[in-house]
């Protein structure tokens, strides 16, 4: 995985004629941070998650390669104790892509990106935020065994919180997209994986509640 996730990283820099080894060395910090011994979930293989799931949806998308690097960087820092991750992603991508060079405009996109997953929310007009928020959670709409292992994933990544207030925080989180009108905003993800992503949700709050 990590041979096809560094094609990719490359892909997507290649374009800004970076030196390969400056590529290469912002590649390994990006790994490095994906990879501790903390994370269950957001893990690099949610990043190839989200990679392959803006390939499909990246005809919605006016800046492509932005998209793409928020997807590598929304989640480059993640504490489950602390409620700043989205602004301290936002600031380590515009310090990593500030250092390879990358125009302002791009680095200012990526940030803007960035923020909009902490609600999970974005504006009509915006086709890049909305292409990378569906991304982000088109882990909701696999099949039943893929979703246990989601869920089971995010519980381990909060081991320090109590049962009972585990479930009763995961239960409104999950109680709170199931309120929204459409949960994808995409035309592609809203046919195909709006009913399924539903299905899953309510089928974990029931397990919650047993």
């Amino acid at each position: 995985m990590t041979n096809i996730l560094l094609f990719r990283w490359r892909n997507i820099l290649q374009p800004f004629g970076i030196e390969p080894r400056l590529i290469d060395r912002a590649f390994k910090q990006v790994i490095d941070a994906y990879s501790t011994p903390n994370r269950y979930y957001h893990t690099l293989k949610h990043i190839e998650h989200i990679l392959a799931t803006i390939d499909s949806l990246q005809t919605y998308t006016q800046d492509l390669i932005s998209v793409q690097l928020a997807a590598w960087l929304h989640d480059i820092v993640y504490d489950t104790r602390a409620q700043d991750n989205e602004e301290k992603s936002a600031e380590y991508a515009d310090d990593l892509l500030s250092n390879l060079g990358l125009p302002i405009n791009n680095i200012a996109t990526v940030k803007r990106l960035i923020l909009n997953t902490k609600q999970h929310q974005t504006t009509a007009d915006d086709w890049d935020g909305k292409v990378l928020l569906d991304a982000d959670l088109a882990i909701l709409a696999v099949n039943s065994i893929q979703y246990q292992e989601y869920a089971q994933a995010i519980r381990q990544e909060y081991a320090w919180v109590p049962e009972a207030e585990y479930i009763k925080g995961r239960r409104q989180i999950l109680e709170r997209f199931l309120q929204r009108q459409r949960l994808y905003f995409t035309p592609l993800m809203l046919e195909v994986a709006e009913a399924s992503a539903r299905a899953n949700l309510q089928a974990e709050i029931k397990i919650l509640n047993v």
